[in-house]
């Protein structure tokens, strides 16, 4: 296929480009981005990752990390100890250890639409779901048995919720009769 009319210009050096800035930047894209922020912040560019991760008190593999004992241990080796590596910035260790034990956040909630739904429901219905499924507002025609699961997942996600509503409603009926 022929080329576009003009797109071949011959290069011409740039000599106002700081060519060491340009290999550097080069260098810090072409790198993966390291996710962990602690990792991230005490990362050397100027080491392996071998040597950093052994700085910061991690291992690259596991396996050699911490190897698997022989069955059979000769007394030569029993006396020969690999000597340990320093930790030079073991608050990265530490900071990973407190992250971990963090409680995880729940994630999952339900949609506002389906709370003020089984609200409504439970509102005007009560138990009976016969009634919930004929009501105006069951627009995507739920049948008793899908209304019922609708109210148990919220009672599942939303238990002190759940119980403070029941209660009003209790004390709304009390206060009417």
């Amino acid at each position: 296929m022929p080329k576009a009319k003009g797109k071949t210009r011959r290069q011409k050096y740039g000599y106002n480009v700081n060519r060491k800035r340009l290999n550097r930047n080069a260098r810090r894209k072409g790198a993966p981005r390291i996710e962990c922020s602690h990792i991230r912040h005490a990362w050397d560019h100027s080491k392996s990752v071998r040597q950093n991760l052994a700085e910061m008190g991690l291992a690259m593999d596991p396996n050699k990390a911490v190897p698997l004992r022989k069955r059979k241990a000769n007394a030569m080796e029993v006396d020969v100890e690999r000597p340990k590596e320093l930790v030079r910035k073991p608050y990265v260790l530490n900071d990973l250890e407190v992250e971990a034990s963090l409680p995880e956040k729940k994630g999952n909630t339900l949609s506002r639409d389906l709370i003020d739904y089984v609200r409504y429901m439970v509102e005007n219905h009560g138990e009976d779901y016969k009634a919930m499924a004929r009501d105006e507002k069951n627009y995507y025609q739920d049948t008793p048995k899908q209304i019922r699961s609708k109210i148990n997942v919220y009672k599942r996600f939303y238990p002190a919720e759940w119980q403070a509503f029941t209660d009003s409603l209790q004390k709304n009926k009390m206060e009417v009769e």
